[in-house]
């Protein structure tokens, strides 16, 4: 870089000179005479920056040599730099005598070295006056066009606090004159500059220590001569200004951070307002022709229906009759099912926003605490037989290590067996956790779940960039293996442990028989119990059942696993742990196990009361404002679910929102999904729709709670609430202020005598409101508030929370008819939801570009036959309960209403869909069609039904993202369903309403899988129920009517075969919905050889035949049956 000194002269040597300066010496100040008879000539800079020549006789009649400070006397040194190779003596020499004033030099080898002018770059930089960071900008003051002061690195330097920009001509004189800024008017402090500083050339020296020789700044060229300008804005920094796409550090423009503009980040109060989600319509190219179809649909159906009344079959009248009432049935469940489709929406979060609205470090929050409100997580299970503890913990170390505050974080387990097997499965999972969480924090692992990421097929080193990963998921595969052995093995432990500690016991007994001289040979009577690692009695079920030791008589259980964590981060090290976890925030969220007490004459109400229990421990414990439950079996999937969740109820217009429901995905369902186990139809479809009008349905897990909406209260109404605000800042409400008719004295009426969970209801409220940091949200709270760290769990409240689980703490109170889950139906999560819709709120369907949740799914035909007759038997009891939506208030949307009428109606579709299946069977047995005869008229309404079905399903599938195979298959099982689980839960349902008989369908019988290698091993399970009996007699009449008519119809004098194909097409229709069914029967691919399907067909011919033998058609005999064969 140029050297500077403070000589008062420029020398700038002429270039035709310069061939024979390889031997000249420097200039001194002086300006003497160069040797060898060189011309030096002189030049002076003026204000404007322009160079004018002076000869010598102007400089020395002008006196300006020794004492202005316009010159200067530069000696450039060229650094031996990689383009800047040693050269011929006459390049060398032509660089060494260019010497222009504040110049770039650029060169190498072969290449001549140039100077360039920084006045050329200094005039494209950014010189408008109030523009932070503008360098080269010109004098403020009025009619001077001066260039204002630099320090050695350029940076502008503006000598008073208010930034004005000035040159040093005129700051000297307005020092001279009265001290006073021409900007602010305000002095000038002279401690900043002092007159002393010397200014050359209006530059301020940098201060002691600070300057260092660099050498970049002669490389702002690159090698074509060109001006690099990424290099220069890299040098120069600060030219970018303040801004929300660059904003500088701490004192980069030298500013002193008391006033203008300070350096760091802007508080998130201060930055422009985000929504955190937005809706997303359909295109209307897609939904307004799909609106338009169902009216059309609608219309046609209507005239069709007017059209089949009409025109009877005179010939068949129980045909006819029997038809018509199944269509006019199945258009009113169309209906049902189709118009709560008109308004589906497509929903969006911005993660970003929300963490720079609660997440991010401010003035007012430097160490970056969080201010998102707690959640709550509940995961349920009742057997550790039926649902593998290794499932269960590995469901919950997903939950423990979910991208989520970890002081706002808790998890609780639901064990309502009370069997030790899972209460130490889940001491094993807390311990396990210490290191599985932070290796997923350290290295980003997705997903958290342990057993399906080490059983993930794709590249595990895809997207990781640490050096150290391989070696540390080695490290972590090991110790998990080790984990499920330890798992695996727990039963064998418990059981030898609890044989050691019995057989210790009855040593103890003979001891004490034999010093009481009782008699040696009389029994020994020792309870076979279950003991703990301690040595201690479990307090739950014993594997040998013994009073206030089985399943539905125990003791309440409450263990906190992992206690509240603190609020700053705990970061590791290299030496702690088996992983180097330096830097790495090692904390793990609240961990609860909970068993809730059973006694024998209580109704415990399944898994609602269960949830229940959970709700008020919860409450007591860490009372987050909001609640996310999940089966044993459905792990997170996608860590920042609960942050996509929050973004909907923290954004503005989310106080009303009582859950977000996610859609519920599984694994381990056959490629073909053949009996339709993935139910996408319904969750990308139904619940899609239903999120346009009030929301989707509660499904029972997967769904994330406001818990001041499971309390049972209305939706804040904010009109009223606006009168009862006292000030300017919100403040938590009382109870009896969102409910009036609730007086504070009767709160343990409706929740419990429990002081701590009646004084939590208000708290859980008020954390759970949106920020209140845009004028819209009226109902909110102030930012900061949840920053506080949480109060530690002492003996009373962990007392007070084994009180809340207690058996007898429901009694005479409002838990599962008001509050909480919902009472007396097995689907207890759809009346939950219907209670909330009912009172006012409002739902969101979240669905994530990454799965939030996976779970299991039968694939087995019975497993999955018994499932959807639980679902329809709860619909049936929600149809003859009070929560029939027929019933429900006007705060219960038009076409929401529609929908919780379908929940309760679909199940008495099976009856009319059973007759219809027989009906082209009955036809073809009777030569009888369900019309007089096949006109144009019936072909025509037929085929314009037809065709709106399909493009109806088209444009479906085109907004729902459901693929057509999907559909498909979602149609037959329908039929299935219909035909056998649908029918057996109305029969359930009306002999329980009407005569109080309970009726249970169960297995029985059951194969097992031959190979254990075959992950849908399950699938071709053949296990017998009396559920299969209605769908293979639907298959087996329709096929010999097909049969049968077919061969009436061959020998017939006078076929009538537009009859047959009438009815023949229904019985192939029915027969098309029936083939996964029948596929289901056949068991394993290749099993049923095909030669039994082949005598299969030979049989019902012959059997046909033979009925025509002996019952020839009318006009014919038996002996000219052979003799009156014609082709059609």
């Amino acid at each position: 870089m140029a050297s500077l000194s403070s000589q008062p002269s420029k020398k700038i040597r002429s270039p035709r000179d310069s061939g024979n300066s390889s031997h000249h010496q420097h200039q001194n100040s002086s300006g003497s005479g160069s040797r060898g008879g060189q011309t030096v000539k002189f030049a002076r800079r003026t204000s404007s920056g322009r160079y004018v020549s002076l000869s010598r006789e102007d400089l020395d009649m002008s006196g300006e040599i020794a004492g202005s400070g316009d010159y200067m006397n530069y000696t450039v040194h060229i650094p031996p730099t990689p383009d800047n190779q040693p050269m011929d003596s006459s390049v060398a020499v032509k660089a060494e005598e260019q010497y222009v004033s504040n110049s770039l030099f650029t060169g190498g080898f072969n290449s001549v070295t140039r100077a360039h002018l920084m006045d050329k770059v200094i005039d494209s930089e950014v010189c408008h006056p109030q523009m932070a960071g503008s360098k080269g900008s010109t004098c403020a003051m009025p009619a001077c066009d001066g260039k204002i002061m630099k320090d050695e690195r350029g940076q502008d330097v503006t000598p008073c606090e208010c930034r004005f920009k000035i040159c040093r001509d005129c700051y000297l004189d307005a020092q001279k004159e009265n001290g006073i800024c021409p900007g602010c008017k305000e002095p000038y402090k002279s401690a900043d500059y002092d007159d002393d500083i010397e200014y050359s050339n209006g530059m301020l020296q940098l201060p002691p220590g600070e300057s260092r020789n660099n050498n970049m700044t002669m490389m702002k060229q690159n090698q074509n001569g060109e001006f690099d300008h990424n290099r220069w804005l890299f040098e120069t920094k600060g030219t970018y200004g303040y801004g929300s796409a660059f904003w500088p550090q701490d004192d980069m423009y030298g500013d002193d951070g008391d006033d203008g503009i300070p350096g760091g980040i802007m508080d998130p109060a201060d930055k422009p307002w985000k929504p955190l989600s937005r809706k997303l319509p359909i295109p209307a190219g897609i939904i307004s022709p799909y609106r338009l179809l169902m009216v059309v649909r609608l219309v046609v159906l209507v005239f069709f229906l007017h059209w089949r009344i009409v025109h009877p079959n005179e010939d068949a009248v129980w045909l006819w009759g029997m038809s018509v009432v199944c269509e006019v049935w199945f258009a009113f469940s169309w209906i049902l099912d189709q118009v709560p489709k008109v308004c589906p929406v497509n929903r969006a979060t911005d993660l970003q926003a929300l963490h720079d609205k609660f997440d991010t470090p401010s003035p007012s929050n430097p160490t970056g605490r969080s201010d998102l409100p707690g959640v709550d997580l509940f995961v349920s299970t009742a057997d550790p037989e039926k649902e593998p503890p290794l499932v269960t913990a590995n469901t919950i170390l997903s939950i423990l290590a979910v991208d989520y505050p970890v002081e706002k974080t808790a998890c609780y387990i639901s064990d309502d067996g009370g069997a030790l097997l899972t209460f130490e499965a889940m001491a094993e999972a807390a311990s396990f956790a210490d290191l599985w969480v932070p290796f997923c924090r350290k290295h980003d692992i997705e997903p958290r779940n342990p057993e399906t990421y080490f059983s993930m097929k794709t590249d595990p080193t895809k997207n990781k960039s640490r050096s150290d990963f391989v070696k540390d998921r080695r490290k972590m595969k090991r110790e998990y293996d080790e984990f499920k052995v330890r798992i695996n093995a727990l039963p064998d432990s418990i059981r030898r442990r609890s044989d050691a500690f019995n057989a210790r016991e009855e040593m103890k007994m003979m001891k004490h028989l034999r010093e009481s001289g009782a008699d040696p040979l009389e029994p020994i009577k020792v309870q076979k119990a279950t003991w703990m690692a301690d040595g201690t009695h479990w307090p739950g079920t014993w594997a040998v059942s013994a009073p206030e030791h089985g399943k539905g008589d125990h003791a309440g259980i409450l263990q906190v696993m992992l206690k509240p964590p603190s609020c700053d981060p705990l970061l590791g090290n290299a030496e702690d742990k088996l992983i180097d976890f330096t830097d790495v925030d090692t904390r793990l969220p609240m961990f609860v196990y909970v068993s809730r007490e059973k006694r024998p004459g209580y109704d415990h109400n399944k898994k609602a009361g269960a949830m229940n229990a959970l709700v008020r421990a919860s409450a007591i414990l860490s009372n987050g404002p909001f609640i996310l439950n999940l089966d044993c079996d459905h792990y997170i999937y996608n860590c920042k679910a609960i942050r996509e969740g929050m973004c909907f109820m923290m954004d503005r217009g989310g106080e009303d929102i009582c859950y977000i429901q996610f859609p519920q995905r599984f694994e381990g369902i056959d490629p073909s999904d053949r009996y339709a186990n993935r139910n996408t139809v319904f969750f990308d479809g139904n619940m899609r729709a239903l999120d346009g009008v009030q929301g989707p349905v509660y499904v029972g897990t997967g769904c994330m709670f406001r818990r001041f909406a499971l309390y049972g209260f209305n939706p804040p109404d904010t009109k009223k609430l606006e009168t009862i605000k006292t000030d300017s800042e919100m403040q938590a409400l009382n109870a009896s202020e969102f409910d009036p008719d609730l007086d504070m004295h009767l709160l343990p009426k409706r929740f419990g005598n429990s002081t701590l969970l009646a004084e939590s209801i208000p708290i859980a409220e008020f954390q759970g409101r949106p920020l209140a940091d845009h004028p819209a949200v009226k109902f909110g709270r102030p930012p900061g508030l949840l920053r506080a760290p949480r109060d530690p769990l002492d003996a009373a409240v962990v007392a007070e929370a084994v009180s809340v689980i207690s058996c007898w703490y429901e009694d005479k109170t409002e838990w599962g008819d008001r509050v909480g889950w919902i009472y007396g139906s097995v689907t207890e999560d759809v009346v939950t939801g219907y209670r909330m819709h009912n009172r006012g709120w409002r739902s969101i369907y979240c669905v994530t570009k990454r799965d939030a949740f996976r779970g299991s799914a039968p694939i087995n035909l019975t497993d999955r036959l018994h499932q959807v007759l639980r679902w329809a038997t709860g619909s049936v009891e929600i149809f003859f309960s009070r929560n029939n939506a027929f019933l429900g208030t006007r705060k219960l949307k038009f076409l929401q209403r529609l929908a919780y009428l379908n929940v309760g109606i679909y199940p008495f579709t099976s009856i009319f869909l059973i007759v219809y299946c027989f009906l082209p069977a009955l036809s073809l047995f009777s030569g009888n069609f369900i019309v007089q005869t096949l006109n144009v008229t019936f072909l025509v309404y037929l085929l314009i039904i037809t065709i709106c079905l399909i493009m109806l399903a088209v444009l479906e599938v085109k907004w729902s993202g459901v693929a057509l195979e999907e559909w498909w298959r979602n149609e037959q099982f329908w039929l299935i369903s219909g035909t056998s689980s649908h029918l057996a839960a109305v029969v359930q349902g009306l002999l329980k309403v009407i005569a109080g008989i309970e009726i249970s369908f169960t297995l029985t019988s059951k194969s097992t899988g031959e190979d254990d290698d075959d992950i849908y091993a399950d699938l071709y399970l053949v296990k017998w129920t009396s559920l299969m009996i209605p769908p293979i007699v639907i298959a087996m009449i329709n096929i010999i009517a097909i049969a049968f008519a077919f061969a009436r119809e061959i020998y017939s004098t006078v076929p009538k075969w537009s009859k047959f194909v009438g009815g023949a097409f229904f019985s192939f229709w029915v027969l098309a919905h029936l083939y996964p069914f029948a596929k289901g029967l056949m068991g394993r691919r290749g099993k049923t050889p095909t030669i039994v399907f082949v005598w299969s067909g030979l049989i019902a011919i012959t059997i046909s035949l033979l009925y025509i033998a002996i019952n020839p058609p009318k006009g014919g005999t038996a002996e000219t049956v052979g003799g009156g064969f014609q082709f059609p």
